[in-house]
């Protein structure tokens, strides 16, 4: 069994971490660092059995912890991941992986040069509705891809409740770090890079004082006429939000409201539980085809619920004993900053930028 330390305890640990690694047999919640308790937060009430640091540096310097998991603010990512894989610790950093890619790399050389894993929490790889689609796009369903559309739109027009570093313009914050990394993580999963990159980043919001920019719409252009278009909105007030919207030759893929098991961890549902992570049958996408005659044919799509956000920690238990792969390669996270950044470039110049190849 390994021992878990997690660093930071705000909603990404206690909704996306611990209740996962908590259903993992190989793995043991030992530890967490959480710097000023409050009466309605305290990681000693929740978990009385777990032992608690003040500081990372603590937390690294028990020889007892196997695996830190970062889940601070995306600003000090780095610093933690570099502390951890300093001491001698596995790391998981939550995504996003680190502000810049020239801190992706110092990391990924020294988990390298110390023999320690280190990957990130791209855990919506996991999320049914991008497992369906993954199945029919490799199964042909739809015939060549012309446009891919995969959005994170919300109805969020005040800061009002907002997380403090998601109100404020620093390194590693903006809606394309925090749920835009997830959609172009997924789309890289599908298609690798882009050979170009059109981005629009800014604010929707009336009031922004922090200058968080809260909104982006980026296009990634690929070989073959297809373009990827990933859209995090703020103001958009519909019922049932689009997810994804995909068109091909062959057919199309259209899919609303967002993965249910965020929904299911926050009410404390867990994986272990009934009906964990299955979303309603109103709920499934809508498949349309396109016969010999050329008639089109539309009917809804079931959302497959092979697997859940555990398939992450139950991965990386197993690459840990040395039985196979990490969950999220640390490169590829990589080079999701690095789509980021140019993203970010191409919006502040008001061009389309070419993307490199190694």
């Amino acid at each position: 069994m390994y021992n878990v330390g997690i660093v930071g305890y705000g909603s990404s640990a206690k909704v996306f971490h611990i209740p996962l690694i908590n259903s993992v047999p190989e793995l043991n919640f030992y530890a967490v660092v959480q710097r000023h308790p409050t009466s309605g937060n305290d990681a000693s009430k929740d978990h009385p059995n777990v032992k608690k640091y003040a500081a990372a540096e603590q937390l690294v310097n028990d020889s007892a912890v196997h695996l830190v998991v970062v889940t601070t603010p995306p600003v000090t990512h780095f610093e933690h991941a570099k502390l951890a894989l300093e001491n001698g610790k596995h790391v998981v950093v939550e995504k996003p992986f680190v502000p810049t890619c020239q801190e992706a790399d110092q990391l990924i050389n020294l988990a390298s040069k110390n023999e320690r894993i280190l990957t990130v929490y791209q855990n919506r790889r996991w999320d049914s509705d991008f497992r369906t689609l993954r199945s029919l796009l490799s199964n042909n369903a739809l015939g060549r891809i012309a446009d891919f559309e995969s959005h994170f739109d919300r109805y969020k027009p005040s800061l009002a409740g907002a997380k403090a570093w998601k109100t404020k313009s620093e390194p590693g914050g903006g809606a394309i770090y925090d749920l835009g990394a997830h959609l172009i993580d997924q789309i890289y999963v599908l298609f690798g890079l882009p050979k170009r990159i059109t981005a629009f980043l800014g604010s929707q919001r009336a009031e922004n004082p922090g200058g968080y920019e809260d909104a982006c719409t980026v296009l990634l252009h690929y070989d073959g006429g297809m373009t990827a278009t990933i859209k995090v909105s703020v103001i958009s007030p519909e019922a049932a939000q689009l997810r994804f919207w995909v068109r091909g030759e062959k057919g199309s893929y259209k899919k609303t409201h967002e993965d249910i098991q965020e929904t299911h961890l926050t009410k404390r549902m867990g994986p272990g539980d009934q009906g964990f992570g299955v979303e309603p049958e109103a709920w499934h996408g809508t498949l349309t085809t396109v016969d010999d005659d050329g008639n089109l044919n539309t009917r809804p799509y079931p959302t497959i619920h092979a697997e859940t956000y555990k398939t992450y920690y139950t991965q990386l238990a197993q690459a840990i004993a040395g039985k196979g792969e990490v969950p999220v390669k640390p490169v590829d996270a990589k080079e999701v900053i690095r789509l980021i950044e140019l993203a970010k470039q191409s919006s502040d110049e008001g061009r389309t930028i070419e993307v490199p190849r190694h």
